[in-house]
Order: structure tokens, then C-alpha cells, then sequence
């Protein structure tokens, strides 16, 4: 499929000088914590990226479901522009006038009555982490610094040294060391497991309603309301990150509602900035989040003007249910070309939505080099662990682009 033309604006030049060029410069002066693909984008738009030689791109990773709506959406680039003219920070030293308005969008798109708002997903999880114990202390009464969190084995919650304490992947663990104790790790899609670990210690139950790093790992049937039930009958609180899986990625605005449930806490991120600021927030009931008092948490830039702006308008465009149809309704064009690969360099594959992780024959390659046989076709994707590459387009994505992307997949795997 040939990328469709566009005109750089009026004014724009290229850099002056080459990707090659670039990566290495960013060899030398930048800290070695990824290995990106050899791809240098200067450009974007919808679906489409562009680098800096004029080479263009489809995206089929959307920042990990950052750019879920693409790349500059209209309408969350007007509301940044619209906003960038009159206030960008305040500190929460004072009230703004936008973030009642995103704060009221928030609670009415999940269904739940209040918002902590916050940058990232880590310092989401990391504040879901503080008020879960607070919440053990004051309501449920736990014992004074006892409180344990249960998590599930191969989670990916962030990368702060509380988070990584509790990751079972040696990568993101090893070297980081001590670690905060107080949390519980069991096999994820187990439910015997984690009703065994609950006790009277325990505070929270935090897991992901489906695996993204670990390569959409997606639970049995019933396991999320299982975790649901558990967890209210031990009268702990049921902490779902869906900072990758929510906000339309997997064909409904949240991935609890393919089984109908709702969690005490809900962890936000990503998609809620647009692909242009870092937003995240933590969402729950006043019972929950009210046991926060002026002082005993905050952050400078989170609820900031320009940020609120933008997830405002995040949640009208998902207000309409249009995205979420259209991860519903491309799911099945995904699944079904992956059903067409499978035996053909597929040997596996798991699908939710508009987000797959696809398992190739290890005999290929690896997932780093699939990813890199891919770019060559103009086709962007990031790898997992092993053989396993991760597909999850923007939510904007045409049929027809998403058919040549397993075309291409089918090529370099032939």
C-alpha cells in the first residue's frame, strides 16, 4: 500500500543531519536505557509517521497506546493550541479553569465520583499504592505500616524502584535493589493464588485486566470477575491498571467491561494525554480517594491547565463510543488475519480489540528482528520477550491500512 502524499509545512526544513547520524549522536550523549528501532521519525500524522530522510511509516504500536487516536488529532491539537494561548501551569497552589471540567468528564466516562490527577502511569500506580494503604489504615484497620498489596507475576505497573520490586522480570528487577516490601506476587490468571494470599494484612489486589508488556496476556473467562468477587468478599480493594488497555484499545472504553465488572480503583495513562502531554490519573469513589488530606500528596504538574484541556478532550471523543466500535469491528479483521498467518510463521497469537500479541516461529527470529524485517516494509511494530512482537495500531486506522500490515507480516514471515 503507498502512504498517502502530505505537505510539509510552510517554512519546514530538514534536519540537517541524516538518521545515521542522529542515532549515533544519541548514542553518545543519551543514556543507553532502550534500544529503539533504527528509525528516526521528524514527522506524523494519523497513522502515518515520517522520518527524516522523507521514508514514511505505518504505525502499528500507537506509544503503547499512547496515540490511540493518532497522531495530532484535530481535535486534541486545537484544544492544545486553543489552551497553550491562555494558561499552561498553576501548580495545584491554586484552582485552574479547566480541571473541574476534565475531573467531572473523567468520573462520568468511568462511572465512579472522583479523580487524583497525575502525569504518568507510574506515578498513577505509585499513588493508587500510597491510598490503598492509607485506605487499610483508616477503614479497613490494619495495623499501622502492615498493609500488604497481592500483584500478579509478569506485571508491568512502571519502572520506579517500588514497581520494579515487585516485577518478576529480571531486566526490569535486577540491580535496582532493596526494595520496598509489602507486596504479594502470584500467577496471574490464578484465582486459588490470590484468594490464598489474601489476609487480614491485606490492603489491595493490583493487576492489569490484560498484560500488555508481558504480550497481551489476556485471563480466562470469569478471572476478572473472580478477582472481583474475591477481593469484596475479603473486603480489600480491587485495583485495576488499565493504563495501556483502557480508553478504547481493546473495543469498549474499558477492558472490565468485556466481563461486566468494576474495580474500587482505577488506573489511567497514556491515551488520556492524546499523544501530546503525559496525563494519568487515579479514579475511585470518595469512600477510597477521600482518605487523602491537603498535603498528604500532590505533584506540580499533574491536573495542570494544558493537560486538562487535552484529556477533556479526550473524553469527548470517546464520549461518542465511535472509537470503541472501531477497535471492536477492526479486532476482527485483526483476528482474522492472524488466523490466516497462523501455521504460517504465527504459531500463536492473543487478541483483544485493536491490540494483539503475536508469537512467531523462533526458527524466523527473533521478535527484535521481525520488528526490524518490518520496518523495511514500512511497517513500525515493537517487539516483547522472545519471538513475540506487539501490534496495536492507532484506533483511527483504515481497514485497508490494517490488511497491509498483515500482508507485510505475511511477507517477511513467508
Amino acid at each position: 500500500m503507498t502512504a498517502p502524499t502530505r505537505t510539509a509545512p510552510a517554512g519546514a526544513t530538514r534536519p540537517a543531519r541524516s538518521s545515521q547520524e542522529l542515532i549515533r549522536a544519541e548514542e553518545s550523549s543519551l543514556a543507553h536505557n532502550y534500544h529503539p528501532l533504527p528509525v528516526v521519525v521528524a514527522r506524523a500524522e494519523g497513522v502515518w509517521v515520517e522520518d527524516v530522510e522523507g521514508r514514511r511509516y505505518l504505525d502499528m504500536l500507537a506509544g503503547y497506546s499512547a496515540l490511540n487516536f493518532g497522531h495530532r488529532h484535530p481535535a486534541l491539537i486545537e484544544a492544545a493550541h486553543r489552551q497553550l494561548d491562555e494558561l499552561t501551569l498553576t501548580s495545584r497552589a491554586f484552582h485552574n479553569d479547566r480541571l473541574a471540567g476534565f475531573a467531572e468528564g473523567v468520573a462520568e466516562l468511568t462511572g465512579l465520583s472522583m479523580v487524583l490527577p497525575m502525569n504518568t502511569g507510574a506515578e498513577a500506580v505509585e499513588s493508587a499504592i500510597k491510598v490503598a494503604r492509607k485506605w487499610a489504615y483508616e477503614v479497613k484497620g490494619v495495623t499501622a505500616d502492615q498493609a500488604t498489596i497481592v500483584v500478579a507475576a509478569d506485571n508491568f505497573h512502571g519502572r520506579t524502584t517500588t514497581i520494579v520490586g515487585f516485577s518478576s522480570d529480571p531486566v526490569a528487577r535486577d540491580g535496582f535493589g532493596p526494595f520496598a516490601p509489602g507486596f504479594r506476587v502470584v500467577p496471574y490468571n490464578d484465582l486459588a493464588a490470590l484468594d490464598e494470599a489474601i489476609d487480614e494484612t491485606t490492603a489491595a489486589v493490583l493487576i492489569e485486566p490484560i498484560q500488555g508488556e508481558a504480550g497481551v496476556i489476556i485471563p480466562d473467562d470469569g478471572y476478572l470477575r473472580g478477582v472481583r468477587e474475591v477481593t469484596r468478599r475479603a473486603g480489600v480493594l480491587f485495583i485495576a491498571d488499565e493504563i495501556q488497555s483502557g480508553l478504547g484499545r481493546t473495543g469498549t472504553t474499558l477492558a472490565v467491561e468485556h466481563e461486566s465488572v468494576m474495580p474500587d480503583v482505577l488506573l489511567l495513562g497514556k491515551a488520556l494525554g492524546g499523544g501530546i502531554v503525559p496525563v494519568s490519573a487515579v479514579v475511585a469513589d470518595r469512600e477510597v480517594l477521600g482518605v487523602l488530606r491537603p498535603g498528604e500528596h500532590g505533584s506540580t504538574f499533574g491536573g495542570n491547565p494544558l493537560a486538562a484541556a487535552v484529556g477533556s478532550a479526550v473524553v469527548e471523543l470517546l464520549r461518542t463510543g465511535e472509537f470503541q466500535r472501531r477497535a471492536a469491528e477492526l479486532g476482527e479483521v485483526l483476528r482474522d488475519g492472524l488466523d490466516a498467518l497462523t501455521g504460517k510463521g504465527v504459531v500463536g497469537y492473543r487478541c483483544r480489540g485493536l491490540w494483539a500479541g503475536v508469537d512467531v516461529e523462533p526458527s524466523l527470529g527473533t521478535g527484535r528482528e521481525v520488528s526490524e524485517r518490518l520496518m523495511a516494509e514500512g511497517i513500525l511494530v515493537k517487539d516483547t520477550h522472545g519471538s513475540t512482537i506487539r501490534l496495536a495500531p492507532p484506533l483511527t486506522i483504515t481497514r485497508e491500512e490494517l490488511e497491509s500490515s498483515l500482508t507485510a507480516l505475511g511477507k517477511i514471515l513467508g
